[in-house]
């Protein structure tokens, strides 16, 4: 056919995606000054309740002595071959049991996973990895250096720069989201996953447009499309917003020492130490409208019942994407969205489980 027939027969079907996306982008942006003005008042308020704090946030010097506990493992930075760029992690076990590798999510870094590094270290060997744009790792600025795929290349890289085929991915919040992909794209190097709190981006997206509520609930993801000024905001008042996210006597994480929350904020503190992660989320929205895509890897997926930023409707989504027998799910009652650091003894409990026949 005619290369010239075949340019006018697909025409309306472009002319109509790009109509799409022209809407969606418009929905994204007009949600995303809601937001804004939303959180800007929640912050303003943060700074008049707390006036010595200023309306910036202090710079760390220190790291706190949590973050170098040698019971944890080594600390190493490894240098991603497709990228060139170098990722700090935290390595225990070498030798003693196949990789477990450990993704975190937002506002976090690797010492989120300090519970399984412990427990786990003596049948595996425990990878804690900072991502690209957190802690101690490098951190592009350009929002470009943060699609899925560049990030999805740095999982690859660090399985094979540790010498590995495979591995044992577990993943939270933003960590899990790559997982999922990852998986999807490299089957071959993946051998289980433990996902927790997590979806899919296609199953997120299909779930979302048909339960308004799920959009409510993540009202934070619209207000980080805007440049700059979601920085400005988490910020202010010494970041009390994130220090609310994650010590709230109910949506934050229990028990929370003081150090442990400082353990988060000394790497956001720094000088841009907020917009590597706020990228993740600035090219959330690039590839949408997202094929259904089918999920084959073993998984154990974890989630919390009171989990206030994803409905629980989302584990039936992710159920009906599975082969067959290659899914265990647990919805855990009376738990929300910081499993690995709310509930560590119950996560520990179902992965020994899930993982007991690779250990035989």
């Amino acid at each position: 056919m005619p290369e010239l027939v075949v340019t006018a027969l697909l025409a309306p079907s472009r002319l109509s995606l790009k109509l799409l996306r022209a809407f969606m982008w418009s929905l994204v942006f007009s949600a995303a000054l809601v937001a804004a003005a939303i959180y800007g008042c929640i912050a303003f308020t943060h700074v008049l309740c707390r006036p010595r704090r200023g309306c910036c946030g202090r710079p760390r010097r220190t790291p706190p002595a949590c973050l170098s506990d040698p019971v944890l493992g080594e600390h190493c930075f490894l240098t991603l071959q497709s990228s060139g760029l170098r990722l700090h992690y935290v390595s225990a076990g070498r030798g003693k049991g196949p990789l477990m590798l450990f993704l975190h999510g937002f506002p976090e870094n690797w010492f989120s996973w300090r519970y399984q590094l412990r427990e786990f270290q003596s049948r595996f060997h425990v990878v804690a990895v900072d991502l690209r744009g957190y802690g101690s790792s490098d951190a592009p600025r350009d929002v470009d250096y943060y699609t899925i795929d560049l990030l999805m290349a740095d999982i690859q890289d660090v399985i094979l720069g540790l010498g590995y085929s495979k591995c044992i991915i577990v993943a939270h919040d933003w960590g899990a989201i790559l997982a999922w992909n990852f998986s999807i794209y490299y089957p071959s190097l993946v051998e289980r996953m433990v996902m927790v709190s997590g979806a899919p981006m296609s199953v997120y997206q299909d779930y979302a447009i048909r339960h308004i509520g799920q959009f409510f609930r993540s009202n934070y993801v619209f207000l980080f499309q805007l440049p700059w000024l979601p920085e400005k905001l988490l910020s202010m008042s010494d970041f009390q917003i994130l220090k609310t996210t994650l010590t709230h006597h109910k949506r934050g994480i229990p028990r929370l020492s003081p150090n442990e929350l400082e353990a988060f904020l000394y790497d956001f503190s720094q000088p841009s130490g907020l917009t590597g992660p706020l990228n993740y989320y600035r090219n959330i929205f690039r590839n949408v409208p997202l094929e259904p895509q089918e999920l084959a890897t073993p998984t154990l997926l974890l989630w919390g019942e009171k989990d206030i930023y994803l409905e629980q409707g989302l584990v039936g989504a992710i159920s009906s994407r599975f082969v067959p027998g290659r899914l265990e799910a647990h919805i855990l009652p009376d738990v929300g969205h910081w499993i690995p650091q709310s509930h560590p003894e119950e996560m520990h409990q179902y992965m020994w489980a899930f993982l007991q026949d690779l250990l035989e």
